[in-house]
């Protein structure tokens, strides 16, 4: 694993052993940082000067990439020891102790924020509900700024994590039939994500699903 571009392009990044991490692969990181660059709402500027915030951080590759690529400053929110080592490291190892901060605690329970962050990237473990419940607490505590962008990961299959703003504008395909092909009569309908969003892109990877999402506009 290595950042891709920009002043620290090609600079190794280390992770943890075990399955606790999932970091995220180069080539998707790629598509995630060809989309924020390439896209229509998109561009440079949304990199150059931002502050960026790396929730469920593992080894910081996401935030790490952004300050490679021009973002001013990173905060990485990682509660794993494990990979709290390897992110550390990764961090010291690019020289960027200065233009960064970890912050060792569940960010579905954040501190204060010291300034708010216009760019997110939020890969958290699948399959838990995790996107909508951490952007609200993050917002409740400050840290997105209006108008932000945030990058989601979840798994392929999973719902969209966000409520969405733009319902009658997105193009997404229909929903997946209930099991066994009935009418889906007596399941329970799980509730609305806790937190909107504007769908601005969304792209498949393999199990990955990538959502981005303007926030607060």
């Amino acid at each position: 694993m290595r950042i891709i571009a920009g002043a620290r392009k090609g600079r190794m990044l280390a992770a943890p052993s075990g399955t606790t991490t999932r970091p995220t692969a180069d080539r998707v990181r790629q598509a995630v940082f060809d989309i924020l660059l390439h896209a229509p709402w998109g561009g440079p500027d949304l990199l150059n000067g931002a502050r960026v915030l790396d929730a469920f951080a593992g080894t910081g590759a996401l935030g790490l990439e952004a300050l490679s690529r021009g973002a001013d400053y990173a905060t990485f929110f990682e509660k794993d020891r494990p990979a709290l080592a390897a992110l550390r490291a990764n961090i010291a190892g690019c020289r960027w102790e200065d233009r960064s901060k970890v912050i060792p605690r569940d960010v579905t329970k954040p501190t204060h924020a010291p300034a708010p962050c216009s760019l997110l990237f939020l890969d958290p473990p699948y399959r838990q509900d995790l996107p909508a419940r951490t952007l609200a607490a993050l917002d409740a505590q400050g840290w997105i700024a209006p108008g932000a962008i945030a990058v989601i990961e979840t798994a392929a299959q999973e719902p969209l994590p966000l409520r969405l703003e733009n319902a009658e504008e997105a193009d997404l395909p229909p929903p997946p039939a209930p099991a066994g092909g009935g009418e889906g009569e007596g399941e329970e309908v799980p509730p609305p994500p806790v937190y909107a969003g504007t769908l601005l892109a969304e792209r498949k990877h393999g199990a990955a699903r990538l959502t981005l999402w303007r926030l607060k506009a």
